[in-house]
């Protein structure tokens, strides 16, 4: 069968024959039809063979979105889980095919949403999706740059792009892997399993990949502007639907309500502030479509966070004619909820000795705080 998809010349006709075969009829047959489908996929990865990766990838943009986690599930298990070192044939199909590498990371960020820890993604797996990320963070965009779209999208398939899964997986890792660590034993001896990294929740390789991986996302979210008005869809269709947000926002608040502040408060913070910095580059793109209202109402229920209060309080639209009066800073965000504007503080004592002006010193370097 392999080799008949290999010899077929005709893509028109790859294409129906795969989806005669392959698409589930809703009967007894979907369990073996899908057994089937995995062996044939798992040996296209492993002797390369395009036509049946492209093949795939097409079925994947059209089948239910619980085929499409089966599927890519018994890839996971092929290559990460049963031969030892065997992810490297998995992923070297990147430049082969770039489309189904597309849908197969949005069929395992729907499949692994870290809601337990036996939905954390595996190690392997991630290093090679984050891998394939950052070398072209395009990837996650071409099933969108490259179909058709209207402004509503069918309900219960994969998403366009991989964007909300890939969030999650970055909001809330920080969570689920301090979640994951090994309790104290009863006797009071703390396991000797113990995490490189305690302070994070995680190694610190993973906390790496997850950083690397949610700097990507913002600069693919970045991006999305231009594509969307391209598309004529800027406006019209969201890519990170707020419905999405709602059920994410609401895992975060009751991880952090589980874990405890004061032994957390690092996790919470570092969660918190990689939520407020996807919302805000997304709606600043276009990508998520919503009011500074909706996330007031959103977040409200959410640990208090310096970088989110920001987001969700917003920019104040200043007349462009408006008189300020002498001594008065406009503020660039709304006050914090809760408390009222500070008035401007009155014009300097005139007892007091003015201080003179700071000289530029060139070649002087500063500290700075980069992006978690």
């Amino acid at each position: 069968m392999c080799n008949y998809f290999q010899e077929q010349t005709k893509d028109s006709v790859r294409q129906i024959i795969f989806s005669s075969l392959f698409s589930p009829q809703g009967n007894k047959a979907d369990d073996s039809r899908m057994s089937l489908l995995g062996k044939l996929v798992s040996m296209a990865v492993a002797v390369c063979r395009i036509p049946v990766l492209e093949c795939a990838a097409s079925w994947l943009q059209r089948t239910p979105v619980v085929y499409c986690v089966r599927l890519a599930k018994a890839l996971v298990d092929d290559y990460c889980c049963l031969v030892p070192g065997s992810i490297q044939t998995l992923k070297q199909i990147f430049s082969a095919s770039p489309r189904f590498c597309c849908q197969f990371i949005t069929s395992v960020t729907a499949f692994y949403d870290l809601s337990s820890d036996d939905l954390i993604p595996p190690m392997d797996l991630l290093e090679m999706i984050v891998t394939w990320i950052f070398e072209d963070p395009r990837l996650i965009l071409i099933t969108f740059l490259n179909t058709p779209i209207a402004a509503n999208l069918p309900i219960g398939f994969l998403e366009l792009t991989p964007l909300v899964g890939l969030i999650r997986w970055c909001v809330k890792a920080p969570l689920a892997y301090k979640r994951r660590k090994k309790p104290p034993l009863s006797n009071g001896h703390v396991s000797n399993k113990v995490t490189k990294d305690p302070g994070v929740g995680m190694d610190r390789d993973s906390h790496l990949l997850y950083s690397k991986l949610h700097l990507s996302v913002l600069q693919v979210l970045m991006t999305l502007q231009l594509h969307l008005t391209e598309k004529n869809l800027y406006g019209r269709l969201g890519l990170v639907l707020f419905d999405h947000m709602v059920p994410l926002v609401e895992e975060i608040n009751r991880l952090a309500d589980e874990l405890n502040p004061l032994n957390a408060s690092q996790e919470i913070e570092l969660s918190l502030d990689r939520l407020a910095q996807a919302l805000q580059v997304a709606m600043a793109s276009g990508a998520l479509l919503c009011t500074r209202d909706d996330l007031r109402t959103l977040c409200s229920r959410l640990p208090h966070n310096n970088l989110l209060q920001l987001v969700i309080s917003g920019p104040v639209q200043q007349s462009p004619h408006a008189a300020l009066p002498p001594g008065f800073y406009p503020h660039i965000h709304t006050p914090p909820l809760g408390y009222g504007a500070v008035p401007a503080h009155p014009a300097a004592h005139p007892a007091l000795p003015t201080h003179p002006g700071h000289t530029f010193i060139s070649g002087v370097t500063f500290p700075f705080r980069p992006i978690r």
